[in-house]
């Protein structure tokens, strides 16, 4: 089950998981999958955003 953190805002580009493994498609010598590892660009691998500052308007 995964935990809920109340306090923290996840973010909605990854969806709380910010790194990922891609799959080149070739080969190692030894025969494992050349994979390369990706971070999510907007939360810049955390998994989660700040929250949005509320601006005031002045009249």
């Amino acid at each position: 089950m995964p935990q809920h953190v109340p306090n923290k805002s996840i973010c909605r580009d990854c969806d709380g998981f910010p790194v990922v493994a891609i799959t080149t498609g070739t080969r190692n010598l030894d025969g494992s999958r050349t994979t390369l590892r990706t971070v999510c660009r907007a939360c810049k691998g955390t998994g989660t955003v700040g929250r949005a500052r509320r601006q005031g308007v002045t009249v």
